[in-house]
């Protein structure tokens, strides 16, 4: 840990991949927090919602500053605590960066979520094979675009870990963990191992998250309490 005064709140169950941005950011950076379950199987309270009104997780405190939003937190966190490391000192190199984060949440997640909400989240009855196979279908074409960059190099930007890496890479854990129809894309492959070697990554991303909604909300409670 590092001798930051203050000690960052995070408010967010352990199992939210967009909470477990934060809590790898957090883990890279060295700096100390406390994380606070909230949302999902453990309810949203008033306090809560006068933090962040759209209640939902993450949302950070540090120091008098609260902020919510994952991607905004972890360019918060990059910028305030790595410059020079998790965000790039160069301009240009932070502008990409930033263009992958983006990529990540506006353009990627979206196949990602079809398969991962009708495969994972919703109840059997409630899944629709369909929403899962066009899932497949349009994340195997984004995947593309990431095999295209990572034949050129080790990380999103240059061949270092960034903030870029953070969104898209705790969406690669569950992309890879799920029993599902994946194209062969070595180059992102090789990028998910090198995810996976790394300690922070380990035990802030690689939580296991069930194959149906009963062992998600099992899994959610396991995690209660656990930083």
């Amino acid at each position: 840990m590092n001798s930051n005064a203050n000690r960052i709140t995070v408010w967010g169950r352990r199992n939210s991949m967009n909470v477990q941005k934060v809590m790898w950011t957090l883990g890279e950076l060295g700096l100390d927090y406390l994380r606070n379950d909230m949302a999902g199987s453990f309810g949203v309270d008033d306090q809560y919602k006068a933090k962040n009104p759209n209640a939902v997780v993450p949302t950070i405190e540090d120091g008098e500053l609260t902020l919510y939003e994952s991607n905004a937190c972890v360019r918060y966190l990059a910028r305030q605590y790595g410059t020079g490391s998790l965000c790039p000192s160069n301009l240009k190199d932070a502008a990409l960066a930033d263009q992958w984060m983006d990529w990540q949440c506006s353009t990627f997640g979206s196949g990602f979520f079809m398969i991962f909400m009708n495969k994972i989240r919703v109840p059997a009855e409630k899944s629709s094979q369909d929403q899962i196979t066009k899932g497949e279908q349009q994340t195997a074409r984004l995947l593309q675009q990431l095999e295209t960059k990572l034949e050129q190099t080790d990380y999103l930007v240059g061949n270092t870990l960034t903030m870029a890496d953070i969104p898209i890479g705790a969406m690669l854990y569950r992309y890879f963990m799920m029993e599902i129809e994946r194209p062969s894309v070595p180059a992102v492959s090789a990028y998910y191992q090198r995810l996976t070697a790394r300690p922070e990554y380990q035990k802030h991303v690689m939580i296991p998250f069930g194959r149906n909604s009963d062992e998600w909300l099992s899994e959610e409670q396991r995690n209660a309490g656990l930083q």
